[in-house]
């Protein structure tokens, strides 16, 4: 082989080469609230990644059905990579729950729930919590972790609980684990909010 040829396709193989680097991976993120969980996962600093994150305010399933929607809406060569739904058990029936989550199975959207509430994730980056309490008093826990107020719609909480994040998906894979037979609409408290993390970190 000559070495002009040699110089040709070593330089259309390094251009291969930056061009795959350059593909970014693209989430779509759309949450049942419209500003607690928006504003905790705008603020991962990701390099290698495009996300588009949503608030809704809706119920779990309106929440799955529109993201549904808008992965229909891309075309095939711009499509998400991926989807995930962020929703809490709330005050929301078993049903409604569990029909968001069987929903989202049958359409390939991953779920980061929280039962009872989002803040439990939070909670989990100061201790082990493995005994359901009302999620009127995640807030009044939080206070006392936090060391001052916890205000609810606060867009610093990602930097303020950054050096405890190991240990909350520690603790939130030891909860689901507690769990033989996983029933998320009744396993209080558990979450899954780690898994979005997790996936999140990998495009630091």
């Amino acid at each position: 082989m000559s070495k002009h040829i040699f110089d040709r396709q070593k330089s259309n193989y390094t251009k291969r080469k930056v061009r795959i680097r350059n593909v970014k991976q693209r989430f779509l993120i759309v949450c049942e609230g419209t500003k607690t969980e928006p504003l905790y996962f705008r603020s991962f600093r990701l390099s290698s990644a495009d996300v588009k994150i949503i608030g809704e305010g809706k119920s779990p399933r309106h929440i799955v059905e529109h993201a549904i929607d808008l992965q229909k809406q891309k075309s095939k060569d711009c499509k998400y990579d991926q989807v995930w739904c962020v929703f809490d058990r709330d005050s929301f029936t078993q049903d409604e729950f569990n029909s968001a989550i069987a929903l989202s199975q049958k359409n390939s959207i991953q779920i980061a729930y929280s039962n009872q509430a989002f803040e439990l994730w939070y909670l989990l980056h100061f201790a082990y919590i493995d005994t359901g309490i009302d999620r009127q008093r995640y807030n009044e826990k939080l206070t006392n972790f936090l060391g001052q107020k916890y205000i609810k719609n606060s867009n610093n909480m990602y930097d303020t609980l950054i050096n405890k994040q190991s240990d909350a998906i520690r603790n939130a894979k030891s909860l689901l684990s507690n769990y033989a037979v996983p029933d998320p609409a009744n396993d209080d408290p558990s979450t899954t909010v780690h898994l979005l993390v997790q996936e999140l970190n990998k495009f630091l």
